[in-house]
């Protein structure tokens, strides 16, 4: 069994900056592709980002890419997502999540194995 333990987030006035951070328990970290969703209230889990278990491949949704940064650390059993040029529209609780031994980094929340208890994420106009 894996346990994701997510911190960070919280409450960031528009244009600030926020990171997320994701450590894994239980298993092999290096076994698993990791993403980050997001989740607003009445919506579907939404993808942010991916990363490969290697870190040699990153994908983005268009609605982040270029302010958002996914990071991992193996070693430490950490994912990280950095948030930059946040605005009002990035509000939501975010979620780690984890694929094991993936083919290739997926962006439907059916693709992973495990996830974390999420975090809220609050931008201020």
């Amino acid at each position: 069994q894996v346990q994701l333990m997510q911190s960070g987030g919280g409450l960031v006035q528009t244009g600030g900056s926020l990171r997320l951070s994701c450590t894994a328990s239980g298993h092999t970290f290096s076994s698993f592709a990791m993403g980050w969703f997001r989740q607003t209230p009445g919506k579907e889990r939404e993808f942010v980002g991916a990363i490969s278990w290697s870190a040699d491949a990153t994908y983005y949704s268009d609605s982040v890419k270029g302010r958002f940064t996914i990071s991992r650390d193996n070693a430490k059993n950490t994912v990280y997502l950095q948030m930059n040029s946040l605005s009002p529209e990035d509000t939501a609780v975010y979620y780690c999540a984890a694929d094991y031994l993936p083919w290739t980094i997926k962006s439907v929340p059916e693709a992973y194995d495990y996830w974390g208890q999420g975090t809220q994420v609050t931008v201020s106009s």
